[in-house]
């Protein structure tokens, strides 16, 4: 069965959300949600997350999964408000628990965050099939952005999360904790050697002053066309790109607040004894 898509763009970090969903009254899941931030005041806010929320309400949808095609460092996820609002199970990819190990140490978590995964109500292997009530999802690894990439697939759509942007901006970055180009090169090609017209997804669009947003492509537009991952550029000249390109890159604007946040599956630190919750800036150390 096809899925129908419906997409929430989020032009504050250039995020696309999905509400994927068999048929109208049926079952549906949500693909990286948003949850708003404000990094002057460190104030955050669900106006994005309750846009999903209205049109699932509208669509009398029942939400089934809210999925993460990774620990994102350029968003903070809705996941956890979601859950409490609509419901669902959260899932993610099985090599999560890499990516926790590495970031408590950077943020140097206390015995209360154990990188295991558990925050989690699922974690997704490579190849695994799920259902979402008349549809069949597939999680791939597509490892190299960081070590738990997933993309998410459903019949001929394929939500490939930080793996491909669209042809004109190109791929991912792959020097975060744990990324690796080489990695990304072959996950894209995995992606790149399914039916051309496979539609897929973008996590993430950042779009030029000369066109509008946009996050569909191709399998064949993307072999065609993708400015770093066409056909006929080779892996040593992928990582060379993508190592030259990725030194010259700054990093997110919201990459300490949103990791902190995105392995605890959307949940804000613990609150301290005066109630608060605060984030933990490493300083001179990334």
């Amino acid at each position: 069965m096809k899925p129908t898509i419906q997409a929430f763009y989020d032009s504050s970090t250039w995020t696309i959300s999905y509400v994927v969903f068999d048929e109208s009254g049926g079952s549906c899941a949500i693909i990286d949600p948003v949850l708003d931030y404000d990094p002057k005041s460190g104030r955050t806010s669900t106006h994005s997350a309750d846009k999903l929320i209205a049109f699932i309400g509208e669509r009398r949808l029942s939400v089934e999964w809210i999925l993460e095609t990774h620990a994102h460092a350029d968003h903070l996820s809705s996941a956890d408000y979601l859950k409490h609002q609509v419901g669902g199970k959260t899932g993610i990819g099985d090599h999560i628990p890499a990516v926790q190990k590495t970031f408590k140490e950077i943020f140097n978590l206390g015995d209360e965050f154990v990188p295991d995964g558990h925050h989690f109500d699922h974690l997704f292997a490579d190849g695994e099939l799920f259902s979402v009530g008349n549809l069949t999802g597939k999680a791939i690894s597509v490892s190299g952005h960081t070590p738990a990439d997933l993309a998410y697939q459903f019949d001929d759509a394929v939500f490939v999360g930080d793996t491909l942007f669209m042809t004109d901006i190109g791929t991912a970055r792959a020097d975060f904790p744990g990324g690796d180009a080489h990695q990304l090169f072959h996950s894209i090609r995995k992606i790149l050697a399914l039916p051309s017209t496979t539609r897929l997804f973008m996590c993430h669009d950042y779009p030029p002053a000369t066109r509008t947003a946009v996050w569909e492509s191709t399998v064949a537009q993307q072999r065609a066309h993708n400015i770093h991952a066409h056909d006929g550029i080779d892996e040593d000249t992928y990582v060379s790109m993508r190592n030259r390109r990725d030194a010259t890159l700054e990093m997110p604007n919201l990459l300490l607040p949103s990791i902190q946040v995105n392995i605890r599956a959307g949940k804000l630190p613990p609150v301290e004894t005066n109630g608060v919750a605060y984030f933990k800036i490493p300083v001179n150390l990334i």
